[in-house]
């Protein structure tokens, strides 16, 4: 049987811009493990490691990978994925954006920082969700955190790159608010999470996640971004997106679609 998506979860997520699921993954954890087990050890050309200050462990980030790895594959096509995402966007249809795996070995001291993806992308839609899998058991005090309802504020702030580097210095888009000083004044969600959970969450949510202080447990997450029904191709001349897709030849609001953004759900 699919998994269902009850309605105080499907409330969460358009109230909130980001909802809990529990355990709807638990049958693809090794299957995932195995993937990203292949793709630390081979990186794709987009693959960054990024390393805290005082040394410790590495911060690993990489995406668009699921044409050369079979376990990425598996599981973006066969998996509950999309009728998930289909459920919490209220979508007839369903398509891959990208996968983004990212790995904070023990002791990684670099936190990843608070952020919206939108900005970042070469898409826009109306009907957005990312799926984040955590592979390791992560504890509240290490787990990825939200401010709920800032999907609805109509504000996009520039994107940065996890070492804090703007992607675009004259984008115009104003800096991030400082959450971390303020956090009193913002509704922050984050949850405890088992392998087999996952976090869903809208394009346009605030979210960011302490570095992994453990000493000895990695944090592995896979990430699978997908879109829903009219989501447009966005071409922004003279800035750079994260993931690029340099090869991809749409034009600028044009239908998303093509070899690198599948179909996985027609409704």
């Amino acid at each position: 049987m699919p998994y269902q998506i009850d309605k105080n979860t499907l409330a969460d997520f358009h109230r909130d811009g980001v909802t809990v699921i529990r355990g709807a993954f638990k049958d693809w954890v090794e299957t995932l493990r195995a993937g990203v087990k292949f793709n630390i050890d081979n990186p794709g050309p987009s693959g960054r490691s990024y390393q805290g200050e005082e040394g410790g462990g590495r911060f690993l980030s990489d995406y668009c990978n699921w044409q050369r790895i079979p376990e990425y594959r598996d599981f973006i096509f066969n998996s509950p994925a999309a009728g998930i995402a289909a459920a919490l966007m209220g979508s007839k249809t369903v398509r891959l954006f990208h996968e983004h795996v990212l790995v904070k070995e023990a002791a990684a001291g670099v936190a990843t920082p608070w952020h919206q993806d939108a900005p970042y992308y070469c898409v826009q839609g109306p009907k957005t969700v990312s799926l984040w899998l955590p592979l390791d058991e992560v504890p509240r005090e290490r787990t990825l955190e939200f401010v709920a309802g800032s999907h609805t504020s109509g504000t996009l702030f520039q994107p940065q790159y996890f070492n804090g580097k703007p992607i675009n210095e004259n984008d115009g888009l104003s800096s991030i608010p400082d959450i971390n000083a303020e956090r009193e004044n913002y509704d922050i969600r984050g949850w405890a999470l088992e392998p087999g959970d996952a976090v869903a969450f809208d394009y346009r949510t605030i979210h960011g996640a302490p570095a992994n202080t453990s000493p000895s447990t990695q944090r592995r997450a896979f990430s699978l971004r997908l879109v829903g029904d009219d989501a447009k191709f966005v071409r922004r001349d003279g800035m750079a997106t994260s993931p690029p897709f340099p090869d991809v030849k749409l034009v600028d609001g044009e239908a998303l679609g093509g070899e690198e953004f599948p179909l996985l759900l027609a409704g």
